[in-house]
């Protein structure tokens, strides 16, 4: 179990084994739910795939991705907004 500090600004620092499971780098977004229970989920918030394409260069931690893969992500972006 990780522990973290909020800050007086009610910020966190989400700890580095907890970034490294879940894929989160500098940039990324994060959704925050309560359940009824009152138990905090939060969630690394899902690109567009066209999205995470663009400017992978950029960020060097991340790995890069293969033809099929940048192929998939424009058909999905060109053929999802068609699709009802």
């Amino acid at each position: 179990m990780s522990v973290a500090t909020v800050t007086s600004k009610g910020q966190v620092t989400i700890p580095k084994e907890i970034r490294e499971k879940l894929g989160i780098i500098t940039g990324d977004q994060l959704d925050f739910d309560v359940t009824a229970g009152g138990t905090l989920q939060v969630r690394r918030k899902a690109k567009d795939r066209l999205e995470e394409l663009c400017g992978f260069i950029r960020r060097p931690r991340k790995r890069p991705v293969s033809l099929q893969t940048m192929n998939e992500a424009v058909r999905d972006s060109v053929v999802k907004p068609f699709k009802r």
